[in-house]
């Protein structure tokens, strides 16, 4: 591995995620803007030639679709973005197959959806995919298995799937490509809107005003890119947020955009997947017994110590554990469904063995199945 640890590092970083947004691969008129993809594979497959390893998080499959449908806009119900992106990545895929086939490239189509980086079998499924692909010297093309997910619609532009695969790749650095050359003081479209070119920490930027909302055509504003950031740099891959006409500046090492120093080490895969690749099915509220417990980084929260449960999950599912004063305390594989639980709550799993029989008395959120908040 070669982490990058500056700027200068970055030209000899061996494998990098690139992401690029939907916003930066579609023209006015909402089709997808070829000139605009074959200019990213033309950067990344110098990269390859150069004896570098890729993966490409591409958003634009619903934005490809919006033009061949006759729609003027993104569309906001999901049943018509799922449409949108049925129609789309077939054509997203054709585009960046012939692009990278012009450099004697193969590429590889890798659907995801939070499901994949959450279940165990999944998640290493996923990777075991990942590392072939780039074993036999295919670019992966990752994107959101938009046409079956739901929730996911919302999931930040395929902006925190990158950070997730960049990590599951164990990449050296990230490339995050958007619509403005980095993160700036204020909203760069206000005079005297300055550029950060560096970040060593992400709590640094506490008053940086950044907005929410991404393009007509994206979902992900900065808001999704330092969130990115955070997860990536916490999992030990440094960052690099640029326009996508900087791309090939960028992995030059080059002044442009904005770096991310990293923060923290690199953790496992799963652990990662369970703090931030899926949405959240439910909450345990926890009493101070267990909250401390819990907060104590080496016990398993146990049914005697859960005094509510909120939402609607199957055993597996993500939940949150929550303490006595509101506060997210950590996130946790739940191993029970949330119609059998609340039967169990305060009670002892020697109590339950006794009642119900053997299976009962496990844990409620294994120690190995819980990552502490932030």
């Amino acid at each position: 591995m070669n982490v990058a640890t500056s700027r200068a590092s970055l030209p000899h970083a061996r494998r990098v995620v690139v992401k690029i947004g939907s916003s930066s691969l579609t023209g006015p008129d909402g089709r997808l803007d070829l000139g605009a993809l074959r200019a990213l594979v033309d950067v990344l497959a110098a990269r390859a030639a150069d004896g570098g390893q890729v993966v490409l998080v591409s958003s634009g499959a619903i934005a490809a679709g919006i033009g061949p449908l006759g729609l003027s806009a993104r569309p906001r119900d999901v049943a018509t973005m799922q449409a949108a992106a049925m129609l789309g990545q077939g054509q997203l895929v054709a585009r960046y197959t012939e692009a990278f086939a012009a450099h004697g490239l193969r590429m590889g189509q890798v659907l995801l959806t939070a499901e994949d980086t959450v279940r165990r079998s999944r998640y290493r499924n996923a990777q075991r995919s990942l590392e072939r692909l780039l074993a036999l010297g295919v670019v992966p093309v990752v994107n959101e298995n938009d046409a079956v997910t739901t929730d996911e619609l919302t999931f930040g532009d395929n902006d925190r799937l990158a950070a997730l695969v960049s990590h599951l790749v164990r990449a050296d650095a990230m490339v995050l490509l958007t619509d403005v050359d980095g993160l700036h003081d204020a909203p760069p479209s206000r005079p005297g809107a300055r550029r950060i070119p560096h970040v060593a920490d992400l709590a640094d930027l506490e008053g940086v005003e950044v907005t929410a909302r991404g393009s007509a055509v994206g979902t992900g504003g900065m808001v999704t890119k330092l969130e990115s950031a955070r997860i990536a740099t916490g999992a030990g891959v440094p960052v690099v947020l640029t326009s996508a006409r900087n791309v090939a500046a960028a992995l030059a090492g080059e002044d442009v955009g904005t770096f991310f120093a990293v923060t923290g080490r690199r953790t496992s895969a799963r652990r990662l997947w369970i703090a931030h690749a899926a949405l959240s099915h439910g909450r345990l509220h926890l009493d101070a017994g267990a909250a401390r417990a819990v907060l104590g980084g080496r016990a398993s929260l146990l049914p005697a110590g859960v005094t509510r449960v909120e939402g609607t999950f199957d055993a597996g599912d993500p939940v949150e554990l929550v303490g006595p004063d509101g506060d997210v305390l950590a996130r946790g594989l739940v191993a029970f469904d949330s119609t059998e639980l609340p039967g169990l709550l305060g009670r002892s799993t020697f109590d339950l063995r006794a009642e119900l029989g053997e299976g009962y008395d496990r844990e409620v959120v294994h120690r190995d199945d819980l990552v502490l908040g932030r």
